[in-house]
């Protein structure tokens, strides 16, 4: 049965050209695995009985720098760009593993056959003609994949200990792909487990991060634990399991990471709020105390404790400075104190400077409904929620009082020479009534020029720009306030 499916053209281009070379060449693997599933690739990748040097001599702009005869084609753009990279790869016959991870050698082939026996699961081993619309697929992938199954090709517990990782990229494709394992895979995955120690912690952590951004990381973080795969991930993360809570908890440490990642997922936010959330209580287990007091568990101190275990976990992951940094200040910062009627504009400020600025503010605000979420609770933002919210926006908003301004009655000083006096506070509320109007006038360079100017002014004159100024930044607060509260329902 023949079937036609829309590829692009430069890769349509590279399986015609490696064809008019009376060579054979097919795409293969997970860009025919999209395509049968109606999805459109990420990446293309077409295999072929041509051998590397045979490959290169037919195209221009490529690259080959690996040991598994893997040539990269770019092709151009419509103004003569790099773009796109195509891999093309010769068919390979299966050897050895001694490392668990990589072949002790790479074997060309002449049969497509021999290279798709070689690959990990069905619906991975699946090739796809262009030019003829023919599908072949000698280990039911299409099967598979309407069934939803990742199942691995041939004896499973011999595919995955070839290669270690083929056990966390089952786990990872059954949360993008939102598939089940098969039984067989499945049993397999748990007695290979170990084989995870050969792996480097970078491709452990690549894997991690894409189950994070898939739609289904509950699922998969549970099923490694099931299947006795997040040790080595991180084994932090498993000694929630089982751990009771207080009261105001429906679930254990365990399940209650999980739930509250599993919402950032379902809000598409992004990879940082995933991470902190599933790292956000990591340290109640040690920080748990019995209050005969409050007759329940306390976890004081969880969050301090938790920071310290989440940074030496993700360096131990390999995970970048930036993102780490970011993390440890979303964990460490959760338990902000976050009730309206006891906190003030300036303890709001201090918080946002605690996290580490705006964009991390906001982050922590949408953690924190996460972590609520993952309690059990049916309300993700009650009323002191979005009061606190509307705080913290009222903080961040545009310049409309003069504390908000890029300058300071001492700067205007030293940059006019002038001595303090009444010139000065006029001064700032002059500016403040053009920034009032044009926010993006807020620079140290643009309001030190003008001051200069202004101060120049009779006092009269700069009196009156003053008062007007001072007039429109309490009407603009007060209507600024005003919305503020309204759109997040606290008026």
């Amino acid at each position: 049965m023949k079937k036609k499916f829309a590829v692009p053209e430069p890769v349509s281009r590279i399986t015609k050209t490696l064809e008019n070379a009376h060579f054979e060449a097919y795409l293969v693997g997970g860009c025919v695995r999209d395509l049968l599933r109606g999805c459109t690739p990420k990446d293309w990748d077409i295999t072929t009985n041509a051998k590397p040097d045979e490959i290169l001599g037919l195209f221009e702009n490529t690259y080959y720098n690996n040991d598994f005869g893997t040539v990269g084609i770019v092709n151009d753009d419509e103004e003569g760009k790099p773009h796109h990279v195509v891999e093309v790869t010769p068919y390979r016959l299966e050897t050895t593993y001694s490392d668990g991870r990589h072949p002790d050698e790479v074997v060309f082939s002449d049969k497509l056959e021999e290279d798709l026996a070689r690959r990990d699961f069905t619906i991975n081993a699946i090739a796809y003609s262009v030019s003829k619309g023919q599908i072949i697929d000698p280990y039911k992938g299409q099967e598979d994949i309407t069934r939803k199954i990742i199942r691995a090709v041939g004896n499973p517990l011999e595919r995955l200990r070839e290669d270690g990782l083929r056990i966390l990229r089952a786990i990872r494709l059954s949360s993008e792909l939102e598939f089940a394992i098969d039984t067989d895979t499945e049993k397999a995955i748990a007695d290979s487990s170990e084989m995870l120690k050969k792996i480097s912690k970078e491709r452990i952590r690549d894997e991690l991060i894409r189950i994070l951004m898939s739609t289904q990381p509950m699922q998969a973080i549970a099923r490694a634990q099931i299947l006795g795969v997040l040790n080595y991930i991180s084994p932090n993360l498993e000694r929630g399991v089982g751990v009771e809570q207080n009261q105001a908890h429906s679930f254990d440490v365990f399940e209650h990471l999980l739930r509250a990642t599993q919402h950032a997922a379902d809000k598409e936010w992004s990879f940082e709020i995933r991470l902190a959330a599933l790292f956000h209580d990591i340290s109640k287990p040690e920080t748990r105390r019995w209050s005969d007091e409050k007759k329940d568990w306390t976890f004081h101190g969880h969050e301090v404790v938790g920071a310290r275990v989440t940074k030496r976990a993700l360096e131990e992951l390999k995970f970048p400075k930036k993102t780490i940094e970011k993390v440890v200040k979303l964990v460490r910062w959760h338990m902000f104190f976050s009730d309206p009627d006891q906190i003030t504009l300036s303890a709001v400020r201090r918080m946002i400077r605690n996290v580490g600025g705006e964009t991390n503010m906001w982050d922590l605000l949408n953690l924190r409904i996460c972590d609520r979420v993952g309690t059990g609770r049916p309300k993700e933002q009650p009323f002191r929620f979005r009061k606190y919210k509307s705080m913290v926006e009222e903080v961040l908003r545009d310049p409309i009082s003069v504390a908000m301004l890029k300058i300071t009655g001492s700067k205007i000083m030293e940059v006019s020479g002038e001595t303090p006096g009444p010139k000065i506070g006029y001064t700032l509320h002059a500016l403040l009534e053009e920034v009032l109007d044009d926010p993006k006038k807020n620079t140290k360079k643009y309001l030190e020029n003008k001051a200069k100017k202004l101060m120049e002014s009779p006092i009269e004159d700069l009196k009156k720009l003053g008062e007007k100024g001072k007039e429109k930044g309490t009407l603009a607060d007060e209507k600024n306030v005003e919305k503020i509260r309204e759109k997040h329902w606290v008026k």
